[in-house]
C-alpha cells in the first residue's frame, strides 16, 4: 500500500503538468487580413510559437478581395472576413482547419452597406454583425449549421452628422461588439460621435432592438472607433480615432456612464494622427492603443483595479507607417504590432510585470496588414 501510495505521490505532479499543457498550447495561429491593393494576394495564416516569438508561414487564401477585418468562431471551425470593396461590400465565409492554418472559401452575401470594416460572431455562431463604414450602417447574416451565411436578415441605418463637414458628412459605422453575457451590442460611430447601444435576442429574426438609453454621445469631433470591454466586464473602453483619445465608461447592463478621457498623445503634440485599436492583456491589468499618421505608436496604461481608470505607462514607436491593428498573444507574452503602410508586422515582448512593449528581433512582411486575429493552433 505504501508502495503504491509513492508511485501515486511520484506520478501526481506529472499528470499535473501533463493536464496543464493540454490546456495551454504553446502555439497559435496567427490570422492576418489584408488589403489586396498592393502585395497582398488574400489571408495568410502563420504559426505563433508563445515561449519564443516566432512566426513561420503556414498558410494563405487569394482571391479574396480585401478582407480587411476578421473573425473566429467560438468553435474554431469557421472564419469571417469582411470584403471592403465600396459600395458593394461583401461579407465571406470559410472552413478553417487550425492544424494546416488551411482555410477553403464557403460563399459569401452582399454586406447591404458600403466598405464594410468591422465584422464579429456571437458564441454560439447564430448570427454576425457587420459594421459598414461608408454607408453608416450595421447588418445581421445568420450563420447556417455549415458555417456559411444566410443573407442579410437585419439592417440598422444610422443618421445623421458631425461638426467636422469633411470626415463626419454622415454616419460612419465603425465596429460592432457584443457585451460578455451577449445581451446587448455596442456598435460606435464615428460621423455622429456616439456610442450606440442595442439589446440582443439571438432566436428572433431580426435580433437587435434600441436600449434605453440608445447611446452616450463623445465630445463633438472625437470620431469613436473601436472598443474594448474590461476583464471584469464593468467597463468598457473607446478608441477615437480623430482625438486619439481613449474614453473610459463604467458598464452595467447595457448603460454606459463615461467617467474619463485620456489621450494617445504627447504633450505639445500638433501633427496629424488617427487613433485605431484597442485591446486588453489577459490578465486584464494593461490597455495598449494604437496610433496612426505621424505617430505610428503604441500606447500602454495600466488599469485601475479599483475604477478602470487609466495610468500612462509607455508610448513605444509601431516601427512603421501606420499601426491599423495590433494583437496580444493569449499568453499575455508578446504583442504584435501591423504596419499597414509598411507591409510589416512586428513582434514585442510584453514586461508582465509593468505592461512595457520592447520590440524583439521577430517580425515578417506582410501587404497592408489591417487586423490580426489568434486562434488556437489545434
Amino acid at each position: 500500500m505504501r508502495k503504491l501510495l509513492l508511485i501515486i505521490s511520484l506520478l501526481f505532479p506529472v499528470l499535473i503538468y501533463a493536464q496543464h499543457k493540454k490546456t495551454a498550447p504553446t502555439s497559435y495561429d496567427l490570422l492576418i487580413g489584408t488589403y489586396t491593393k498592393g502585395k497582398s494576394k488574400g489571408i495568410y495564416v502563420y504559426r505563433f510559437y508563445t515561449e519564443t516569438g516566432k512566426l513561420a508561414y503556414l498558410n494563405e487564401i487569394d482571391g479574396v478581395d480585401n478582407p480587411s477585418y476578421l473573425c473566429v468562431a467560438a468553435n474554431n471551425k469557421f472564419v469571417y472576413a469582411v470584403n471592403e470593396i465600396g459600395k458593394n461590400g461583401e461579407v465571406s465565409a470559410f472552413t478553417f482547419e487550425p492544424k494546416q492554418g488551411k482555410l477553403v472559401f464557403i460563399n459569401k452575401q452582399l454586406s447591404s452597406g458600403a466598405d464594410p470594416c468591422y465584422i464579429s460572431v456571437d458564441k454560439a455562431q447564430k448570427n454576425v454583425f457587420v459594421a459598414n463604414y461608408s454607408s453608416g450602417s450595421l447588418t445581421v447574416f445568420p450563420v447556417n449549421k455549415d458555417g456559411s451565411l444566410s443573407p442579410v436578415s437585419q439592417v440598422v441605418q444610422d443618421e445623421g452628422h458631425g461638426v467636422n463637414a469633411a470626415r463626419q458628412e454622415g454616419p460612419h459605422v465603425h465596429t460592432a461588439m457584443l457585451s460578455p453575457d451577449e445581451k446587448y451590442l455596442l456598435y460606435s460611430d464615428l460621423g455622429t460621435d456616439k456610442l450606440n447601444i442595442m439589446r440582443y435576442h439571438a432566436s428572433n429574426h431580426q435580433p437587435l432592438s434600441a436600449a434605453s438609453p440608445a447611446f452616450v454621445s463623445v465630445k463633438d469631433g472625437e470620431g469613436p472607433r473601436h472598443i474594448v470591454f474590461s476583464n471584469d466586464k464593468k467597463h468598457v473602453y473607446l478608441a477615437t480615432e480623430m482625438g486619439s483619445a481613449v474614453h473610459v465608461f463604467d458598464y452595467n447592463t447595457g448603460k454606459l456612464k463615461e467617467k474619463q478621457s485620456i489621450t494617445l498623445l504627447r504633450d505639445g503634440f500638433k501633427g496629424q494622427t488617427a487613433g485605431a485599436a484597442i485591446h486588453i492583456s489577459p490578465d486584464g491589468r494593461f490597455l495598449y492603443a494604437s496610433n496612426r499618421l505621424e505617430t505610428n505608436e503604441i500606447s500602454v496604461y495600466a488599469i485601475d483595479p479599483n475604477n478602470g481608470q487609466l495610468i500612462f505607462v509607455q508610448r513605444e514607436s509601431s516601427n512603421g507607417k501606420n499601426p491599423r491593428d495590433f494583437a496580444i498573444d493569449p499568453t499575455g507574452n508578446f504583442l504584435l504590432a501591423a504596419n499597414q503602410d509598411s507591409d510589416s508586422i512586428f513582434v514585442y515582448k510584453i514586461d508582465k510585470s509593468n505592461g512595457k512593449i520592447s520590440r524583439t528581433s521577430q517580425g515578417i512582411e506582410v501587404g497592408n496588414p489591417v487586423c490580426l486575429k489568434f486562434a488556437p493552433a489545434k
